[in-house]
């Protein structure tokens, strides 16, 4: 089954009343348990396209269909309804909460959906064992290396059990040997079964992925497998 369905995607933005054409007809499938990497360099639309996939934003005109529910029309709060959901995010600076512990950081979104207090620590330790920090539940984001800061935001990530996990840059902040940890957990993750998209101008991150999706001018330019 294909968890993301896309046709005719199109994203335009207006300024002054010059239109920029930032997505001009994305067809893109993914399948469910895929490991895939959106490339392409600064400016190629990859990020505004990694956007309306985790419907933080919304297209101008074509079809999402998530896990085959279409996306496109829906409300604010029905978006934000599928963002806690189905959609785990990933990003470069990693979004902790600096006066909250490891613990609650990753219990945050749990909280949002109405996990119960019992259920909610149950999990995020779970999670922190499975991202390989489990003895750091208890301090803040600042005692923790970029390395660590990523691995809390991947348990976070995973915390509501989503369909889907979002990436957007997740090594760019991490020197290569960290970044290479961080990249090894992904794999991991996709071997459990998670379905997994990378955005990132790096090849050799891209190479990790299963299939490559390249970007270029707001068009799929070269889809292979790797």
């Amino acid at each position: 089954m294909n968890i993301i369905e896309t046709s005719n995607l199109t994203k335009t933005f207006g300024t002054n009343g010059v239109a920029v054409h930032a997505l001009r007809g994305i067809d893109l499938t993914v399948e469910r348990g895929e490991f895939l990497a959106l490339i392409g360099p600064s400016g190629s639309g990859k990020s505004t396209l990694m956007a309306i996939l985790g419907c933080l934003d919304s297209p101008t005109s074509g079809s999402y269909a998530l896990e085959g529910a279409p996306v496109e029309g829906l409300s604010g709060s029905e978006l934000a309804g599928i963002r806690n959901e189905k959609i785990g995010f990933v990003f470069q600076q990693y979004n902790l909460l600096p006066k909250a512990s490891v613990l609650r950081n990753v219990e945050l979104p749990m909280l949002y959906a109405g996990v119960s207090k019992k259920e909610r620590r149950i999990r995020s330790q779970a999670l922190l064992e499975q991202v390989g920090i489990p003895e750091k539940a208890n301090v803040l984001p600042a005692a923790l290396s970029g390395g660590q800061r990523q691995r809390v935001a991947i348990a976070r990530a995973l915390a509501n059990r989503p369909s889907l996990l979002l990436a957007d840059e997740p090594t760019g902040a991490l020197d290569s040997t960290t970044g290479h940890e961080v990249l090894e957990l992904f794999a991991q993750l996709h071997r459990q079964g998670h379905t997994i998209l990378i955005v990132t101008h790096d090849l050799s991150i891209a190479a990790m992925a299963g299939r490559q999706v390249e970007i270029h001018d707001g068009l799929i330019a070269q889809p292979q497998a790797a």
